[in-house]
Order: C-alpha cells, then sequence, then structure tokens
C-alpha cells in the first residue's frame, strides 16, 4: 500500500505597504512643553536653581506640575543652551553649554498654587524678582534667547586669549614659550 501525501502550500500572506516616515520636529531636551494656552496672564518667569542640576530639576517639576494637575498654569520649561565646539586632544567636538548656567526659563500662569509648586520643588532655590514677587520677562527678551539658542554656526570655544603666555608643548618650537598674537576660530 502506497502513502497518500498531501502537500501543503503556503499562503501568501500580503506584505505591509512602506509606509512614509513623517519627519516630526521634536523639542530640544532642555525644552519641555507640558501645556498650552492663549490666556494673556502667561508670562515666562526666571527661576534659579542648582548650577549643574538644570536638567533634573525640570524634570522634577514637570512631574510634580502633572501629578498635581497643574498643566494648564504651568506651561513650558526651558534651559537656555547654545552648541559650541570644543578641542579636546586636537579633536573637535560639540557640546551643549547652558547660556545661564544655574537657571531655567518657566512659562505659567502665576497662582498661588503654581508659584508654590515652582517654588518648593527640589533643586529650585527661588524666582528672578524684587522680594518675593517674581518679575516676568518681555516676549522680546524671551524670543532673543531662543533666537540666540538656534542659531546654525556653532561657536568655538577656546581655552586662549590673545596676550596669554603659553608653552609650545609639541614641533619643532617644543619646549619654548610664547605669547598669543591671535586666535584663528576657522582651523
Amino acid at each position: 500500500m502506497a502513502k497518500k501525501t498531501k502537500k501543503v502550500t503556503k499562503a501568501k500572506v500580503p506584505k505591509k505597504a512602506k509606509s512614509k516616515k513623517k519627519t516630526i520636529k521634536r523639542p530640544e531636551p532642555g525644552h519641555i512643553i507640558i501645556g498650552k494656552s492663549k490666556d494673556k496672564q502667561v508670562h515666562w518667569y526666571v527661576v534659579h536653581a542648582f548650577s549643574g542640576q538644570e536638567s533634573r530639576v525640570a524634570q522634577q517639576l514637570k512631574q510634580r506640575v502633572k501629578s498635581l494637575g497643574l498643566e494648564d498654569k504651568i506651561l513650558e520649561i526651558l534651559i537656555p543652551t547654545q552648541e559650541k565646539i570644543e578641542i579636546r586632544s586636537g579633536e573637535k567636538q560639540k557640546l551643549k553649554e547652558k547660556i545661564f548656567p544655574g537657571y531655567l526659563l518657566v512659562k505659567m500662569i502665576i497662582t498661588d498654587q503654581s508659584w508654590l509648586t515652582v517654588r518648593t520643588t527640589a533643586g529650585i532655590t527661588g524666582f528672578v524678582g524684587v522680594g518675593s514677587k517674581p518679575t516676568p520677562l518681555e516676549d522680546k527678551e524671551v524670543k532673543a534667547i531662543q533666537k540666540f539658542m538656534e542659531m546654525e554656526a556653532p561657536k568655538f570655544k577656546t581655552k586662549f586669549s590673545v596676550g596669554e603666555a603659553v608653552k609650545i608643548t609639541d614641533g619643532p618650537f617644543a619646549d619654548f614659550l610664547g605669547t598669543v598674537e591671535n586666535i584663528d576660530e576657522t582651523k
């Protein structure tokens, strides 16, 4: 007796159509958008934080705003940074440098609860202003800061200044002393 075998064919599964990837412009890591409002009482305020802890403080403030349900009062947090080029070990490296170390910009509507939320966040030492009343920034000042942050050409961060005495460590003039006459930022 011969065994009968069934021929099994695989069903063709239609391939998924390739979707076109949309490029979404994401905000800078130092710019946290929590909510939006067209209220006329919305202003930018400067908040003093522990220097070097700006990102951590901004994340904590964002978390507190969400947990307390104040998304309609505290809208944005901005850590002003700019891209710089620094030369280390003879290599150019891009880095983000804080424009105002130790400070955050917060876009908010000042109420007793929103003021207290910002003021009592760990790492924040207080608002910038006269006495206990925060002073709002003008819109043109904030736009100037944001424009400065978005500048395309990175600035070169040099560790020398014109007229500074230096010791040459490599090349035919090794171990000689010299004075910086000019700095060529294009190299």
